[in-house]
């Protein structure tokens, strides 16, 4: 497939497929007959996984190193298991800090919701005082 079409189904730009390329991220394309870069569709897998990789905050650096023990072969797997095992564990804890900073936003909103009721309340006690003022003051004797 051309880059073109390797572009629209991965989500990533050609620009950012072509520094991928140069960076050794994605292994360089072949060519065709005009040169120009012909990907297999099996790139794509490998393209997902780098999106993971990047959603879940790991370096360019450590992703360029899983990259280049993939490119090794088989024999790089125990690193590569490694790699990805301190990786998830460093996901874990960034996903227990925002689930701390969830819990903060949603007291603060039930906050908001209580202070709300609070304002909704008083503002209904007032009508009714005033309510009754108001027919007290017509029951007066004039």
């Amino acid at each position: 497939m051309k880059i073109g079409e390797l572009s629209r189904r991965s989500g990533l730009s050609a620009h950012t497929i072509r520094y991928y390329e140069r960076i050794g991220l994605l292994p360089y394309a072949d060519r065709d007959r005009s040169s120009q870069r012909d990907y297999d569709a099996s790139i794509l897998v490998w393209i997902e996984f780098l999106g993971k990789l990047k959603t879940t905050g790991m370096p360019i650096r450590e992703m360029l190193r899983y990259a280049a023990l993939r490119e090794l072969g088989s024999e790089t797997g125990a690193q590569r298991r490694a790699l990805l095992e301190r990786h998830r564990e460093q996901v874990r804890a960034r996903v227990d800090e925002l689930n701390a900073c969830l819990l903060v936003l949603d007291t603060k909103i039930d906050g908001y919701a209580d202070s709300d009721k609070r304002i909704d309340d008083y503002d209904a006690e007032l009508f009714q005082r005033r309510q009754q003022s108001s027919r007290a003051r017509q029951a007066r004797p004039r």
